[in-house]
């Protein structure tokens, strides 16, 4: 009898320890994706590309780091592009991707034609008034970089 109260409060000690040590920290990665934006699995690869640009360009500008709304533009676009967009943001005062002085609360996307080495996704801003705001966005295909905006600065 005591072999087995002392074999079950080993087991209990045991347990009780176990329960109340610190469980192992554990990294989650959440896809960077706005909840109004489609969802990613049904997309194509470009309109992923495109997708995945704006919503991690975007949280980054709302979260206001723009070192890493920079690095999000270095990663997706053409060094070509960036130089238009930085000159058209001088020159307008507002946000080079959004056109504006403030962030869209939403947007969409879809496939857009192909050809002659290129694709392009039409991106649909949405904004907090009920507007809606058309860019696209022209990829070069073989590795899906975006190397121009409509209406992007000459």
């Amino acid at each position: 009898m005591t072999r087995l109260r002392t074999a079950a409060a080993a087991v209990l000690a045991l347990s009780l320890a176990g329960l109340l040590a610190p469980a192992p920290a554990v990294a989650v990665e959440r896809p960077r994706q706005h909840p109004r934006s489609a969802p990613d699995q049904r997309l194509t690869p470009a309109e992923r590309q495109v997708n995945a640009f704006f919503a991690q360009y975007r949280e980054d500008v709302l979260n206001g780091d723009l070192d890493g709304a920079r690095q999000v533009r270095e990663q997706y676009l053409t060094a070509d592009l960036n130089a238009r967009l930085d000159q058209w943001a001088a020159e307008n005062d507002a946000d080079p991707v959004f056109r504006a002085q403030n962030v869209p609360t939403g947007w969409s996307v879809t496939q857009g034609d192909s050809g002659a080495g290129h694709t392009t996704v039409l991106l649909t801003e949405q904004w907090d008034d009920g507007s809606t705001v058309p860019v696209d966005y022209r990829l070069r295909l073989p590795d899906l970089t975006i190397d121009d905006l409509e209406n992007a600065p000459a």
